[in-house]
């Protein structure tokens, strides 16, 4: 199967980009998830098997299920480690921005992102990218950027070499990009993919397990009370919403990643076609993280830039909104009236 995805003269820039840089630094996006981190970590082993030594930078904290992948504690995250962050950037000569399409994304590092001297590439799967770049691999049709990694170093050559440091995060980026698979996975590259990783020796039902059976107690007692005291179904719009404030998520000690895969559940739910999911931040006052996922053709990537400040893919995107949460609520039913013709 024929997995390419750069031209040649495409392949032969980013070749010589890498050969000719030292001081190589590889970002993802503000509060990494599966993929950003999977993509981050497996890059960096392609790069460390071309004997380069780059420093994967994070804006902030990812969830604590994840940190069992394989050299997680070489990664620096700029909230803890500005100072050192900063003069890394200064003295970067090549920038990789794994796994987002703008700059914003990065948050309080991006002026650190954009003022350094280096040359950066994007290798994403969002839509609309504007991170300026001597290179742009973007490709919104793949399932992560995982996929996309991994269809790079394919391409270059450098699979054979590689072992499981590099196929874990690899495959554990395209399983939580997809939800376990469930959704934006039915290209048949995807699983010429998954066959080649296995070949690597990853156990990817333990892989499985480290992600989404690695809660704590609180966590669980969570998503029950989410599902039985703050799930609001809409059956006229096949479609529900919840929303967990500051206090509620104090009450369930609450920590990053706690959250994850919640808006999912009600997909379960006969005939449902949308789910939304009301968070407000811990820290900041009236700031709303919002969660959708829908099923088939319904684009809550339109409904999320349209009402919710963000965007994303067609059955799994995000936004923020800088209100209260019983605010959020209204612009949420606003968004159910609005798309209630798909909705039906």
């Amino acid at each position: 199967m024929n997995i390419d995805i750069l031209t040649q003269e495409q392949l032969v820039q980013l070749d010589q980009l890498i050969s000719t840089s030292q001081n190589i630094i590889i970002t993802c996006h503000k509060s990494p998830d599966g993929d950003a981190i999977g993509s981050s970590l497996g890059w960096a082993e392609y790069l460390r098997s071309r004997g380069k030594e780059p420093t994967v930078i994070v804006p902030d904290q990812y969830p604590d299920f994840l940190l069992w992948m394989p050299n997680t504690e070489k990664i620096v995250r700029y909230d803890k480690h500005r100072e050192k962050c900063d003069m890394l950037f200064k003295i970067a000569d090549l920038i990789f921005c794994l796994d987002y399409n703008t700059p914003s994304r990065v948050d309080e590092m991006e002026q650190a992102l954009v003022s350094s001297p280096a040359q950066r590439v994007l290798i994403d799967h969002h839509l609309d990218p504007d991170v300026p770049a001597v290179l742009s691999i973007s490709q919104p049709e793949a399932c992560s950027t995982c996929e996309l990694v991994f269809r790079i170093v394919w391409q270059m050559g450098g699979f054979e070499q590689l072992d499981k440091h590099y196929a874990i995060p690899i495959y554990c980026g395209m399983m939580t990009d997809t939800g376990g698979f469930l959704y934006n996975s039915s290209r048949s590259e995807i699983y010429f993919i998954i066959g080649e990783l296995l070949t690597k020796h990853i156990n990817k039902d333990k892989i499985y397990r480290n992600v989404y059976h690695n809660y704590s107690e609180s966590r669980i007692r969570l998503m029950g009370y989410v599902m039985y005291q703050k799930l609001v179904y809409k059956p006229e719009y096949h479609a529900a919403y919840y929303t967990l404030t500051r206090e509620e998520l104090k009450k369930f000690n609450y920590i990053k990643g706690d959250a994850e895969g919640l808006v999912n559940i009600p997909q379960q739910i006969k005939g449902l076609k949308l789910s939304v999911s009301l968070r407000e931040d811990t820290d900041k006052p009236n700031l709303v993280w919002v969660s959708l996922r829908s099923v088939d053709d319904f684009p809550c990537n339109q409904m999320a830039e349209q009402f919710f400040n963000g965007g994303g893919h067609l059955n799994a995107s995000g936004g923020r909104l800088n209100c209260s949460i019983d605010e959020a609520v209204e612009i949420v039913e606003n968004a159910l009236k609005a798309y209630e013709n798909k909705l039906k």
